[in-house]
């Protein structure tokens, strides 16, 4: 079974700290797999399983007149 936590805050200010805090103690490696598990998420919802598995990041140009 897998042990679920949560943190109460008692403002959004409190829960940006917290959130910096608990970021910055993650290893560049767990944040980039986390970044990824989040845009494969993403992905799959927005296209309905189609591109759900993206390994790259996306770069777009855009060009403004």
């Amino acid at each position: 079974m897998k042990n679920v936590w949560l943190n109460i805050a008692d403002s959004f200010k409190a829960a940006e700290r917290f959130d910096k805090h608990y970021y910055r103690r993650m290893s560049a490696t767990a944040r980039l797999e986390t970044v990824q598990f989040l845009r494969s998420i993403y992905y799959k919802f927005k296209n309905g399983g189609l591109n759900g598995s993206r390994k790259r990041l996306r770069r777009v140009i855009k060009i403004i007149q």
